[in-house]
């Protein structure tokens, strides 16, 4: 039974009011209003929909998870899809998510890395409207976006429409890196874009529909958000994954996540992921020991001493990919053919990355052979911004 249109327009009058309160002591942040906060936008066109969410542990409307609110509204909520990581975002990266029944709701989780990471039929079945709710942090291989083409892409051959609720981009002040070239396409870079993209996930839905980079234009409908910009410094106030726990781990991600193809540990099973880096056969006053946790089980140098470079404490807000610290590791690492993986290319997007450090170059030289492809990309993705 659906809740009566007037019960339904106190509960968001309700929720407003909570959201403008909490926004009224929210510091720098107190004009933003998230998509997923406008729910007198989206509520009448979902509140006769049979409607699947596509969701984790970011996905809340201030204190309350978005199924709760909804579910509270009296929309029928049906199941939830979750991305890498998981519902609750505690799994290990790359580690195989089951589907599971959440304890709470009793609603099912549909996992979409697991089996299969593209929606089926069955899966989709009896379903309305898909509801896209997520934080991304703006970087090619960060898989949100990689799952969020799968949705579009599932939804557009099954004649769905997609609700996009915007959020903002923490990495959304820059572009740089190199475009991710045809052949080296994967799941951690999925199209041919550069490493920092400087678009919220709504704006990169509308690239995805408008470049056609799924076979048929996805029934998409952004919730966009209020009083955003993309030089707006914002802070996740949930982390978007295990080891991404704060902002400077945020910010340098992009940077950091290139060591993820090489031996060297970017901090993987310590209090401060993606906040330092070393490896055992490097040399430096500073050190640190991975060793198993939560979100990390098997992290690289499990339990060996790493030495390298403290990062914890650095002040500079990056505006830039810095290469500076993976030439430095690779000329100072003793072993050169065990330094990079196989996975680094895929990061990269390219092979050309690791032969120009292999060669010598500097990270000037490096960047300025990324200076054509990142101006056409900045020519594309300008067509589908929504906040200028």
């Amino acid at each position: 039974m659906k809740y009566s249109t007037f019960i339904l327009i106190a509960k968001i009058k309700e929720i407003i009011c909570i959201s403008l309160v909490l926004l009224t002591f929210s510091g720098f942040t107190q004009d933003l209003v998230l998509g997923a906060e406008r729910t007198e936008i989206y509520l009448p066109l979902i509140n006769t929909k049979n409607v699947a969410i596509i969701a984790n542990q970011t996905s809340m409307i201030n204190q309350t998870h978005l199924v709760d609110s909804l579910l509270s509204l009296g929309i029928n909520v049906v199941k939830v899809f979750s991305p890498e990581h998981g519902f609750r975002g505690t799994q290990d990266a790359g580690a195989r998510i089951e589907d599971k029944i959440d304890q709470k709701t009793q609603l099912p989780i549909i996992s979409l890395y697991g089996k299969n990471k593209k929606p089926n039929a069955k899966q989709l079945e009896k379903i309305d409207i898909l509801i896209f709710d997520i934080q991304d942090v703006g970087v090619r291989f960060y898989t949100y976006i990689s799952t969020l083409h799968y949705i579009m892409e599932a939804a557009s051959e099954h004649n769905m429409q997609v609700i996009l609720l915007d959020r903002p981009n923490p990495n959304g002040h820059y572009i740089d890196g190199p475009i991710r070239e045809d052949s080296f396409s994967s799941f951690v870079g999925m199209h041919p874009i550069p490493i920092v993209h400087g678009m919220t996930i709504g704006e990169y839905a509308n690239m995805i529909n408008g470049e056609n980079w799924i076979s048929k234009k996805c029934d998409l409908t952004i919730i966009d958000m209020q009083n955003y910009t993309h030089k707006m410094r914002y802070n996740t106030p949930i982390r978007p994954s295990p080891n991404l726990p704060n902002t400077i781990s945020i910010n340098l991600y992009p940077s950091l996540c290139l060591f993820e193809g090489t031996n060297i540990s970017i901090g993987r099973g310590t209090n401060y992921p993606f906040q330092h880096f070393g490896s055992p056969s490097l040399e430096s006053n500073y050190s640190f020991i991975p060793k198993s946790k939560s979100g990390s089980k098997y992290p690289k140098h499990e339990n060996l001493e790493c030495f390298g470079t403290d990062l914890k404490f650095h002040k500079d807000y990056l505006n830039t990919i810095n290469l500076d610290w993976l030439i430095e590791s690779y000329k100072n690492y003793p072993n050169k053919e065990e330094f990079f993986n196989s996975f680094f290319d895929k990061l990269a997007g390219t092979d050309k990355l690791r032969l120009q450090i292999i060669e010598g170059k500097s990270s000037k030289d490096i960047k300025s052979s990324w200076e054509k492809g990142l101006n056409e990309f900045k020519k594309t993705r300008y067509k589908y911004l929504i906040y200028n």
